[in-house]
């Protein structure tokens, strides 16, 4: 996709890595219009950055309809969503609440779904667009301590690989970029600092020009960390070493008497 002269919302562009998409996509030229729920942060990007933006919650079914419309109406069109956005929770699943799982499987999963729902139909008329979605290392093998995280991010991996193949010869190009950590307020939030010895968390402005850099591309997938590819293809070739591999090199969240 070319992006000079579209025009890209980036959902979560508040904050962390969203602002740093949003940031990256201007300075290529597109026009951007950032969302958030915080009204507050994501007027200030939008003014830094001399874009629209459009607030709402994506874990409220009504609100991605309404998300779409208000990004539209704002240049006329719309041709690039990039999913950013979402929650994080870490503990033992037994611990979390059903009120968490349901806040996370909304935000994380149900919104991207709703919100592609509803820009899909426009995208489609105009023979042209481009939806982004950024999952997770965690979607890919799992992580202790996260696993309602885990199961979205999966999740969304198969439903961005199933809407490429239904949006074939389109026009509509569906991508999809796999980070593994980057150095943002996500881990405070989820209210656990980042404690495991690998990966390294990653800058999140040097990732965010991956994540345009993929769109600019055309291809499908790209990874953050090539490298972390090699669990994924462990998991698939060998299941017992990578479960090895994994409580090795994971955090050490278990369940009461686990160990």
């Amino acid at each position: 996709m070319r992006l000079p002269g579209t025009v890209a919302l980036v959902t979560g562009s508040s904050s962390g890595l969203g602002t740093a998409i949003a940031r990256e996509l201007a300075r290529r030229g597109a026009s951007v219009v950032t969302h958030g729920r915080d009204a507050e942060r994501a007027t200030a990007v939008a003014a830094e950055l001399g874009a629209s933006y459009v607030l709402g919650d994506l874990a409220d079914p009504e609100q991605p309809q309404r998300i779409v419309d208000e990004a539209t109406q704002s240049h006329g069109r719309l041709d690039l969503v990039v999913h950013n956005a979402g929650r994080g929770w870490q503990g033992s699943f037994d611990t979390m609440t059903p009120e968490c799982i349901g806040e996370l499987v909304a935000t994380d999963l149900t919104g991207p779904m709703l919100l592609s729902r509803a820009v899909l139909p426009l995208l489609l008329r105009q023979g042209r667009g481009h939806l982004c979605f950024v999952t997770s290392i965690a979607g890919r093998t799992g992580v202790a301590g996260e696993a309602v995280y885990a199961a979205t991010k999966a999740g969304l991996d198969a439903f961005a690989d199933s809407l490429r193949l239904e949006a074939e010869g389109t026009g509509v190009e569906v991508s999809t970029f796999v980070p593994a950590v980057i150095d943002t307020e996500f881990f405070a939030r989820r209210g656990t600092p980042y404690a495991r010895r690998s990966p390294k968390p990653r800058n999140p402005d040097h990732v965010a020009r991956q994540v345009v850099s993929l769109i600019e591309s055309g291809k499908t997938e790209r990874w953050s960390d090539p490298l972390l590819r090699i669990a994924p293809a462990v998991r698939a070739v060998s299941p017992a070493a990578y479960h090895r591999m994994a409580r090795r090199w994971g955090e050490k969240t278990r369940m009461p008497g686990g160990g």
